[in-house]
């Protein structure tokens, strides 16, 4: 938990009783806590929250009790979360059963509450943003990274040519294990998608990464090509000229939220329909990288914002 916004020394811990469920709620207890970017947003103020305020949005573990008015629920199941408010750094948990999804037998806790938004914001990236498909080519920033790993996978399952980028030798593999067609360093990425492309550039780039790779990403496009940037691990983009739109050939530019994208009822449902059938499926390897005790969550903030981590990354309750 924070009491204000800072870097990760704000990051305390707080021992605490877990309460009844209220009307609507499940009372989780958890079994493994997802880590992702956003958290540090939240904990910086980047993204504001109410404080104090626990971090995380995403967690798996088994249902304790029920709230009045709840149905498709009983105390001993399986579920996980995401997209939820911040919350989940905790070992229990009070949550809307709007928001839970039951597990399916075939993925395992961890592995869910280590992907559940990075799936969801794959999904919603490649086949609702961009609407890609085969035949369509796209570049992948920071393709080593829990997103990147799975955007790479979702995009080759679907026939897209992808080129991607990462910042080491090691993490160069793993992106090209996950099926990249070119692999290369952050300052080789337009060169790279246009040699893979005679050329013409990308229809599609993903970023993650944000300030560092922003003229990279613009470079990267076809005419009327998109920039999806979806993430800020180099710090924000700020101060752009509309201009360079043109100038790059009538391009679009759009930065997302998982959150705009689950927010009905109706996309939750297709959203996490969809992710969760490609991870059943076995077509995302969804591999955890690093795993770490809740009590180790500020050192996790600090290996995040150091990009020392690759794939996804949990923390588990201690006992």
């Amino acid at each position: 938990m924070f009491q204000k916004t800072g870097g990760p020394e704000v990051i305390e811990r707080e021992t605490f009783t877990p309460a009844p469920p209220g009307p609507g709620e499940l009372a989780v207890r958890h079994t493994a806590i997802g880590v992702n970017f956003i958290d540090t947003y939240h904990r910086s103020g980047l993204y504001p929250a109410p404080l104090p305020c626990a971090p995380g949005i995403e967690a798996a573990g088994v249902v304790e009790a029920v709230g009045d008015g709840v149905t498709g629920f009983a105390a001993g199941d399986r579920i996980g979360y995401f997209t939820s408010p911040p919350g989940a750094y905790a070992t229990h948990r009070n949550i809307r059963a709007a928001l839970v999804l039951p597990l399916p037998g075939t993925l395992a806790d961890d592995v869910a509450a280590a992907v559940m938004v990075k799936a969801a914001t794959t999904e919603y990236l490649v086949e609702r943003c961009a609407r890609l498909k085969a035949g369509d080519t796209a570049l992948v920033h920071a393709a080593a990274g829990g997103v990147g790993l799975l955007l790479v996978q979702w995009l080759k399952a679907i026939g897209v040519r992808v080129a991607a980028t990462a910042g080491s030798p090691d993490k160069q593999a793993l992106a090209r294990s996950a099926g990249a067609d070119i692999v290369c360093g952050y300052e080789d990425s337009a060169d790279a998608a246009r040699q893979m492309t005679d050329g013409a550039g990308v229809d599609a780039v993903f970023d993650g990464v944000g300030k560092t790779t922003w003229e990279a990403s613009l470079a990267a496009l076809r005419p009327r090509g998109l920039l999806a940037s979806f993430g800020n691990a180099s710090g924000p983009v700020t101060g752009v000229d509309l201009g360079i739109l043109t100038a790059r050939g009538s391009l679009f530019v759009t930065r997302p939220t998982v959150m705009h994208y689950y927010s009905s009822p109706e996309d939750f449902r297709v959203g996490s329909a969809r992710f969760l059938e490609m991870l059943a499926s076995g077509t995302l390897n969804a591999s955890i990288h690093q795993r770490y005790a809740l009590s180790e969550a500020a050192q996790v903030h600090r290996d995040l914002e150091a990009r020392k981590t690759t794939g996804a990354t949990i923390m588990l309750p201690e006992a």
